[in-house]
């Protein structure tokens, strides 16, 4: 074999090498990385939230029901929000550990927080149904990837989703959103058919998001 193609294959096969094996694990995220990923997927999701209830649609998950309850009970979304998500506070604690419902219920908190707030930063609005509904939910599914990619969730369904995910195999976003089917179907016995279509829309693009971007393996960091 002549030295030159020796050398060109030698040389291939070392830059082959390290993704042959895996190469070297990347580096857990810091204790503030952690928190300001978690901070800003926190708000994020706030946004799309408040971007959705302006536009009169709702997605799915808990946050779904709680906009679907608000708005029938005419009760404050960050309130009704803390309350249904509550109950997933136990469920994440077995199948979780602590560490991690410890951080989503700092994320679920921050979310109640943040929602309170938006309307006062930002006024009354009202937003064509079906533009709030792809916004909102492109909002959302940002946020709430960048919490899942720091150890933590926003709590509700996405636990359900992420036990799928871990213990079955599951792709997280194909989950939730067969869980989130039945709170649009619910929606749509309230709000109508035009309402509930858009909403369902923007709770697919929503899963469709986490899918794509949260796959187990994929992403390296901790």
């Amino acid at each position: 074999m002549p030295p030159v193609l020796h050398s060109r294959r030698m040389s291939l096969s070392q830059a082959l090498a390290p993704r042959a094996t895996g190469a070297t694990p990347a580096p857990p995220h810091s204790w503030l990385e952690d928190v300001a990923a978690i901070v800003t997927g926190a708000f994020l999701a706030s946004l799309g939230l408040f971007v959705l209830a302006s536009g009169g649609v709702i997605t799915g998950g808990t946050a779904g029901l709680a906009l679907l309850l608000a708005d029938t009970t005419a009760l404050p979304f960050a309130a009704m929000f803390l309350a249904v998500s509550l109950p997933f506070v136990a469920l994440a604690i077995r199948g979780k550990g602590l560490a991690f419902t410890l951080r989503s219920a700092a994320a679920l908190a921050l979310v109640s927080v943040f929602s309170a707030l938006q309307p006062h930063a930002l006024g009354a609005m009202r937003i064509e149904p079906i533009y709030a509904s792809l916004v909102g939910n492109l909002l959302a599914g940002v946020g709430i990837v960048m919490v899942f990619r720091h150890g933590s969730s926003l709590g509700g369904f996405t636990v359900v989703a992420l036990l799928c995910q871990e213990r079955l195999g599951w792709r997280a976003g194909y989950v939730q959103m067969g869980l989130d089917l039945g709170v649009v179907l619910a929606f749509a016995a309230v709000s109508g058919l035009r309402l509930a279509l858009a909403s369902a829309a923007g709770a697919v693009l929503l899963n469709l998001v986490i899918a794509m971007n949260h796959r187990p393996g994929r992403y390296t960091g901790g």
